[in-house]
């Protein structure tokens, strides 16, 4: 039996932050460790220019999210790393998925939806503002996973839908030319690919600006930390870590024994500067080493570009054998 495929990345629109972290980076880092898994890491850029349109930007989140992933201990020996935009097969394939995804799986798509709500509520056309790059992206999406026939995909809890378009596009296509081009690829949430909450209480996310970036220096770590909302409840007033963003996080770091001693501690009342700095002291702890060496691939972008370079040979390698069968599947082969 061959190894289980194992794909996930991160979108080029922004400086990583604690939870890309904890929903994409570190379960997908481990899981590359294992014998059993090939693993496939990328730079989804391509759907970076869905929402950002600032060049200079996206290209310096390529940098940053390149130097994430190999400070937090990618070892590019065991797995593929590259950039979406350096494989053309997935672009092609994106076309082939293109034309036989039915426009209602799109409509249904969550953020296509929440877009067309927004429009509606403020009396706007239902697509004003909604670019194609928007409606399409779950096709996109479905091309970086098939490409490579992806077994698991590591994702939170919000990209589940994107996991099950993917499963309908690639069963549309086989049945459609008549044989398994594509596997069914599975959506892996554990534990620690909860979504996390941002320093406001929602999702922590680019889009809302609520973010605590992931390699901040140690100062800027404390202050962000310090910048989570929490309730008014005095020291000594039992706490709900149920319904914490400071738990929340330090539960994403911890190990189950320092979840349940900070359990207790928010049943004991905890004052709430006294829970962000335990917070601060674990998340500081655990990227210190990370941090440092971040800082020295950020200042040495050639490293990095030979090391992208390097597995966009070996993912085209992959994915352009597949694509030619897939060519062949719907006609287009040459005539001698």
């Amino acid at each position: 039996m061959g190894k289980e495929i194992v794909l996930t990345g991160i979108t080029t629109s922004g400086t990583p932050h604690l939870g890309n972290y904890v929903g994409a980076i570190r379960p997908a880092i481990e899981a590359s460790n294992r014998a059993d898994t090939e693993a496939f890491f990328f730079l989804a850029d391509y759907h970076a220019l869905i929402k950002c349109q600032d060049a200079e930007r996206v290209q310096q989140s390529r940098l940053e999210i390149a130097a994430t992933w190999l400070a937090c201990g990618l070892d590019t020996d065991k797995a593929t790393f590259y950039r979406q935009s350096d494989i053309p097969e997935i672009s092609e394939l994106n076309w082939l998925l293109t034309c036989v995804t039915a426009k209602g799986l799109m409509n249904r798509a969550h953020a296509y939806k929440a877009g067309v709500d927004e429009n509606v509520a403020s009396e706007q056309d239902p697509d004003f503002g909604i670019t194609m790059g928007l409606f399409c992206y779950p096709v996109l999406m479905a091309a970086d996973i098939l490409a490579f026939n992806a077994h698991k995909v590591p994702v939170g809890r919000d990209q589940i839908q994107h996991i099950e378009m993917a499963r309908d596009i690639a069963g549309r296509f086989n049945h459609i030319y008549g044989s398994e081009f594509f596997v069914m690829p599975e959506a892996v949430v554990g534990d620690s690919t909860a979504i996390l909450q941002g320093l406001d209480g929602r999702k922590m996310s680019k889009s809302y600006n609520n973010t605590i970036p992931l390699f901040d220096t140690e100062k800027k770590l404390k202050k962000g930390i310090n910048k989570i909302k929490t309730n008014l409840l005095e020291p000594g007033e039992p706490k709900d870590p149920n319904d914490s963003t400071v738990f929340e996080v330090y539960q994403a770091f911890a190990t189950p024994e320092q979840t349940e001693e900070m359990r207790q501690k928010f049943a004991d009342g905890i004052a709430w500067g006294e829970a962000k700095k335990e917070l601060f002291e674990l998340v500081n702890g655990q990227l210190g080493d990370a941090r440092e060496k971040y800082l020295e691939l950020m200042a040495n972008p050639a490293q990095i570009e030979e090391v992208l370079q390097a597995g966009a040979v070996k993912a085209r390698a992959r994915a352009r054998d597949h694509i030619k069968q897939l060519r062949e599947a719907v006609g287009l082969v040459n005539f001698v």
